[in-house]
């Protein structure tokens, strides 16, 4: 089972940063998940919360600044102070260091109130496209279906997750509409029928996110493909493989 760095690696570096990525490089992690969202200026940042108040030392609504703006706000100084001065990375930034360190990316599309699905996927696409990132190496993810659909159209050569925090009942037909090569879900609501029944079916299964040995254990046992942890240096450090 692959061991996936949520946000980077949250429980050793502030969450979201290039700092993130370099952690999970040094723990030989294949793969990272992130956050995407839209300055005012509709830049593509990467950051999680609809506001900057818990992980930066700025306040308010995240699309009340723009990239320069963002770019100087102290996004590490609230984790560690070895750690101030890290900067809100743009997306083509966090790319392209992941490119370099050979780490794959699982780009979550995140989409809030009053937010334009097709202006964050149209922008996400352009930084792909522009940049030719390989797209092999990244997987989108969002519990929007919105997103998946029009990056279904965008960039159609790069995997799509579709995110439920409970699996629905027609959960393969939400995967069939959007052409979708797995599911992602809460750990907590996974059963092991249903991870059969997902796994019979042809897709990956991925589940966040896991902090426990224990859990990611049965998980495995279950035939889940990939964890979403903040912790992977306790897995590395029971004997997990670092992928």
């Amino acid at each position: 089972m692959i061991l996936c760095g949520h946000r980077g690696v949250a429980s050793l570096a502030p969450e979201n940063t290039l700092a993130g990525l370099q952690a999970a490089h040094r723990l030989g992690l294949e793969w990272v998940e992130i956050d995407v969202q839209l300055s005012k200026d509709d830049q593509v940042v990467v950051f999680h919360d609809e506001k900057v108040n818990r992980c930066t030392d700025g306040k308010g609504w995240l699309r009340q600044y723009d990239e320069d703006e963002l770019g100087q706000l102290d996004a590490g100084g609230w984790f560690a102070p070895a750690f101030t001065g890290e900067r809100i990375p743009k997306l083509q930034d966090y790319l392209a260091l992941a490119a370099t360190l050979g780490i794959k990316v699982n780009i979550e599309l995140k989409l809030y109130p009053q937010d334009d699905a097709a202006l964050l996927c149209r922008r996400v696409s352009e930084v792909i496209t522009q940049q030719a990132f390989d797209t092999g190496s990244l997987l989108f993810s969002s519990f929007e279906p919105d997103c998946l659909r029009l990056m279904q159209t965008l960039q159609p050569d790069i995997a799509r997750a579709l995110l439920e925090e409970r699996i629905p009942g027609d959960w393969q037909a939400r995967l069939q509409r959007l052409d979708c090569t797995a599911l992602h879900c809460h750990h907590r609501h996974l059963t092991r029928a249903l991870a059969q029944e997902i796994k019979a079916a042809g897709y990956r299964l991925n589940c966040y996110t896991v902090n426990h040995l224990g859990k990611a254990t049965t998980l495995a046992e279950w035939g889940v493909d990939m964890i979403f942890t903040d912790t992977p240096q306790h897995y590395l450090a029971a004997g997990w493989l670092p992928g």
